[in-house]
């Protein structure tokens, strides 16, 4: 047996991820028929029609104006204190609020794990989520556990088991970590209605009443793609005057907002109705940072400042975020057309980058797809279709060859 030098709990972690395995075999098949012949639907950014990343105009003009210094020097541990107070105005909540820089939405969800989980009990998001979230909880010592996301005829959010999760964790702990990523979801497109929020949020604090401790992350990573900011965000007034045992933070990210995947720039945002909780976070995620990146990029934390801190400037962005979202649900507005027409069952799309198919064999459906040069991304519960990077000339027909390969593989 060959000698292993990790450490026992490090032994054997090898990263499989469908979506870089699904996009590395249509770079192949685009080497073989050419770029026009096939719909390349596994890359989670925003292609304009031509198949090139799109770019916000503001926030490259932003970018391209700022001096050297901005990008080469070190920022705070905790963020820059005009980012921080930039971000947290950003979160129409009143109360007290904290925040901390982060590398992207992915460090903000892995100091909440870090953070607010107990090693070796369960974290909770739904059966449909983003695979890292599970990397993330393995990587901290967590096991990550789901509750069913949808009814069975997937038309409303499954209030009913979410509660008896929620009640079946909290019965063998004293603490819970759940994880909402909504609106514009990853990887269905659902977002939680005004409705549906009013009674997670009647569960949880019936939960809270018990004595046990709730901790709420919700994942805003695709809020910009999912309507204008002042309805996008306006979910968050709901967060106001909790119980001090239920505590509310919100991952946020660069990344898809302002087009920056690579400068991997974000925030972890906390809310509570006790200074001493936010103390506490502050200075927790804090102690995080210097362990696991020691700060952040620099000039996304002045880009931010700068885009936000300026009236004309803002409402550019908007319009260009406008933009973006408009023509990514002109595609996705295609499909979903076409899925109904044709009898595809699909996942309630909202908004976002990703709609999603229910599949008995998820890989398989995939597999087949590649007999029509189509390439989305298996995952356990379906097929991930990202209309964020789909021209809007190859969309249609798509849902039609979808429903075909799941009829072939049943």
């Amino acid at each position: 047996m060959a000698m292993n030098m990790a450490a026992t709990h490090a032994v054997n972690r090898k990263l499989v991820d469908p979506i870089f395995e699904a996009n590395a075999a249509c770079k192949a098949a685009i080497q073989n028929f050419g770029a026009d012949k096939v719909t390349n639907a596994t890359i989670g950014t925003v292609l304009d029609d031509e198949g090139k990343l799109s770019v916000l105009p503001t926030v490259e003009k932003v970018f391209r104006s700022m001096s050297m210094v901005d990008f080469m020097s070190y920022a705070p541990i905790s963020g820059r204190a005009d980012f921080i107070e930039s971000v947290k105005k950003q979160i129409p909540c009143e109360g007290y609020m904290g925040a901390v820089a982060t590398s992207g939405g992915t460090g903000a969800i892995h100091h909440a794990v870090a953070n607010y989980a107990e090693r070796g009990e369960k974290v909770l998001t739904s059966d449909w989520f983003w695979g890292t979230y599970n990397i993330i909880c393995k990587e901290t010592g967590k096991t990550l556990e789901t509750f069913k996301m949808f009814d069975d005829d997937y038309k409303n959010f499954n209030l009913e088991n979410f509660s008896a999760k929620v009640e079946e964790i909290l019965a063998a702990q004293n603490s819970l970590l759940i994880i909402i990523n909504t609106p514009a979801h990853n990887p269905t497109g659902y977002s939680l209605s005004d409705g549906e929020w009013d009674k997670v949020l009647e569960i949880l604090k019936n939960s809270a009443n018990g004595g046990k401790k709730i901790n709420l992350l919700v994942d805003v990573a695709y809020i910009d793609f999912s309507g204008d900011k002042k309805t996008a965000w306006s979910f968050m007034k709901k967060f106001n005057n909790l119980p001090e045992n239920l505590f509310v933070m919100i991952s946020v990210s660069m990344s898809k907002s302002y087009t920056l995947y690579g400068q991997r720039c974000g925030a972890l945002v906390a809310i509570s109705s006790s200074k001493e909780i936010i103390d506490e976070f502050n200075d927790t995620n804090k102690y995080s940072s210097r362990a696991v990146w020691s700060n952040i990029n620099h000039g996304a934390q002045v880009l931010f400042t700068k885009i936000n801190g300026d009236e004309k400037l803002s409402a550019e962005l908007e319009q260009d975020q406008k933009v973006l979202r408009e023509m990514v649900n002109a595609r996705a507005d295609i499909f979903v057309k076409e899925a109904e027409n044709c009898g595809l069952q699909i996942v309630p799309y909202k908004g976002g980058f990703f709609i999603a198919v229910p599949a008995e064999n998820p890989a398989a459906v995939c597999k087949k797809l590649h007999d029509d040069l189509i390439f989305a991304v298996p995952l356990k519960l379906g097929v991930r279709f990202a209309a964020c990077s789909t021209p809007l000339q190859k969309i249609s027909g798509v849902a039609t060859k979808i429903k075909a390969a799941v009829d072939a593989v049943k």
